[in-house]
């Protein structure tokens, strides 16, 4: 199976990229896959040398990566799709209100990662996306990762020019990318409406991408009242409505979470409901599962605990506790994936990626038992316990 994604570089490149901007954060390991790919195929043209592929690995994969973050804030994908026939690079130029010629090569470049086509018709240039543009890029496709493409340039980008100095100092490097104290880590998310649309949005996506997933991981049609603390947007609410329709399902947040979310992401078909209120310094909601997705990898280990522990004891006998985050394997050899999560929990938050022993410690800590991990083969993993 491997050799046959490894012969086509554009389906494992791509493939490769959207797995990873789920991740919250942008990195440059598309780089080794696409360096292997060449490697593999020199070998099967009887070299072994490396000399020939090393050139491409001077150009770093992020240089491709702003290519694609520089054409979604553009609005490229978005006129493209709307289009119902391939443009001149001087009538998106026009549309976009931007310079002919940086919009050339824009275009070219994007042709070049195979992210848009290209034919030539009286000698002009005329440009169109892929499907695979059109389902991902732009704004209006129901698995638009559009959202979460903004978030990595205008968030992730610039708070990983500084790795360097969070692996000096072993903390956030909030205060010295957008001047906020590094334990007010949510104040940055929520500085402005524009930023929580931003970050509510990569939430967003990541639970339309792998929200299914994660809700049917295990069985849990017994639990009647299920609530999503931290649920965000209700993305991952949606997807449990659907699974187990005869559960009562809702999202805790806070109040300027759940404002915007019913403003900018609710759907005339939805069946769950928003409750406010914070799960830190406040009462949670009575119900028989509580939700935490993402939530916990943000946190060191004592506040982790405080807040699992309350859990606890609001809970009733039988209730549970769904964890989903990216487990590390015990050795902490891997996934690569949870590996660099963590590392942008280093630069972004206050806490980490965790393996399945860790999660079931703290569970036990906190009371709970019968602990349950299941990798999901997805970029999020589910981890259930029982009080």
């Amino acid at each position: 199976m491997c050799n046959v994604w490894f012969q086509d570089s554009w389906l494992l490149c791509f493939y490769l990229y959207f797995v990873f901007l789920q991740s919250k954060h942008f990195f440059p390991l598309l780089v080794f896959f696409v360096y292997i790919q060449q490697f593999l195929e020199k070998r099967r043209e009887g070299s072994d040398s490396l000399l020939p592929v090393w050139g491409n690995i001077k150009q770093p994969a992020n240089v491709s990566s702003k290519v694609i973050f520089s054409a979604c804030e553009l609005g490229v994908f978005d006129l493209l799709l709307k289009s119902q026939e391939p443009l001149s690079a001087q009538r998106v130029a026009r549309e976009l209100s931007t310079s002919v010629d940086g919009t050339e090569r824009l275009l070219d470049a994007l042709v070049g990662i195979e992210i848009l086509e290209v034919e030539t018709a009286d000698g002009t240039a005329l440009y169109s996306s892929t499907d695979v543009a059109n389902l991902y890029l732009a704004r209006g496709s129901a698995k638009s990762l559009h959202d979460m493409i903004i978030y990595q340039s205008q968030t992730i980008y610039p708070l990983w020019n500084n790795m360097v100095d969070a692996i000096r100092e072993g903390k956030n490097q909030n205060e010295r990318t957008f001047g906020f104290p590094p334990e007010d880590i949510f104040q940055v998310m929520y500085r402005s409406e524009e930023e929580m649309l931003k970050f509510m949005g990569l939430m967003n996506s990541t639970w339309v991408l792998d929200g299914h997933d994660i809700v049917t991981a295990f069985n849990l049609s017994c639990f009647r009242a299920i609530v999503d603390l931290g649920g965000c947007t209700g993305a991952l609410a949606r997807e449990m409505a659907k699974a187990y329709p005869s559960s009562c399902v809702s999202v805790f947040d806070l109040p300027q979470v759940v404002e915007t979310a019913q403003k900018h992401f609710s759907q005339d078909n939805d069946v769950f409901v928003f409750q406010s209120g914070d799960f830190f310094s406040g009462e949670i909601p009575a119900a028989d599962l509580y939700v935490l997705a993402r939530i916990i990898h943000d946190w060191p280990e004592e506040k982790c605990l405080t807040l699992l522990k309350k859990i606890h004891a609001t809970c009733q006998p039988g209730g549970g506790v769904l964890l989903v985050e990216a487990m590390l394997l015990e050795n902490r050899r891997g996934p690569v994936m949870a590996q660099v999560f963590s590392l942008n929990m280093l630069v972004q938050a206050e806490g980490r990626e965790r393996s399945p022993s860790e999660y079931t410690r703290l569970l036990n800590a906190a009371g709970f038992h019968s602990v349950q991990a299941c990798r999901t083969g997805k970029s999020y993993d589910a981890i259930l316990a029982v009080k």
